[in-house]
């Protein structure tokens, strides 16, 4: 039987990465994006038989129509990969930015669990080892200058898929989170510094698709990241400060 797989975020990116390598295995996806025509275009590429969800993961109740729809065609999914995400510069400072800083908070966390919500209740009922995936990120691990709400809304969502993790447990449904270093991808082209171990979104796809099929609780990838990110948690706060007060910073205003 094919497996089915819901994934946001599908339209570019890791997103569009993981859309491929299950189109590859057979499996049956429900594409989510904003962008109505790049999704169109993807669904063609991988045969033009999967579903496709032009809308924003921070409007619940489209999300639930999708879920529905996506349930009435395929049945349950086997896998949800909440992967939509949005990165900016951001100053508490400065009053302009508390925008960008609801929108990042808005799609980064309200919007993975507003995409897993509506498929909770079909999963239990499926019954069998199905994976709900958070894609985190290393800049939730320690707060990085002038990322304020890209790093606390990647915090957040780890946390909140370790509580989710435990809730989860008693009904067979393992909570992933994967938590990438740099991806070469739109978000992270725009970075005006190096990235150190910069993985491919192709190679980043079927590392990540290795992690949910054993159900790994957390994972960092590349694992180089994981190494570093090891370091960083445990650096105290005097030696940190010193360390990234002046690090590089991503340009404010820039949503990708």
């Amino acid at each position: 039987m094919s497996l089915k797989v819901f994934i946001t975020g599908a339209s570019s990116g890791i997103g569009e990465a993981l859309a491929v390598y299950y189109a590859a295995q057979g499996a049956n996806l429900g594409l989510v994006a904003r962008r109505a025509e790049f999704l169109e275009s993807l669904n063609q590429r991988l045969g033009g038989q999967h579903a496709c969800y032009a809308l924003d993961v921070s409007d619940a109740p489209a999300l639930h129509t999708a879920a529905g729809d996506f349930i009435d065609r395929f049945g349950a999914p086997d896998i949800i990969i909440a992967n939509a995400g949005v990165s900016a510069g951001t100053l508490s400072e400065f009053e302009e930015d508390l925008v960008v800083f609801k929108r990042v908070m808005d799609t980064n966390v309200y919007g993975m669990a507003a995409t897993f919500s509506p498929f909770i209740p079909a999963m239990k009922a499926a019954g069998g080892e199905r994976r709900l995936v958070g894609i985190a990120s290393v800049a939730g691990i320690r707060g990085l200058p002038g990322a304020e709400a890209y790093s606390a809304s990647k915090a957040a969502a780890i946390v909140y898929l370790e509580s989710l993790r435990l809730e989860m447990r008693p009904y067979g449904i393992k909570v992933v989170t994967i938590a990438p270093g740099y991806i070469a991808t739109p978000m992270t082209a725009v970075n005006p510094y190096k990235m150190p171990f910069l993985l491919p979104a192709e190679k980043a796809a079927q590392r990540f698709a290795a992690a949910i099929a054993r159900g790994t609780t957390y994972t960092v990838i590349p694992w180089q990241m994981g190494v570093v990110a090891k370091i960083l948690h445990l650096l105290p706060n005097w030696l940190y400060d010193r360390l990234f007060t002046s690090a590089p910073r991503k340009p404010r205003g820039l949503l990708g």
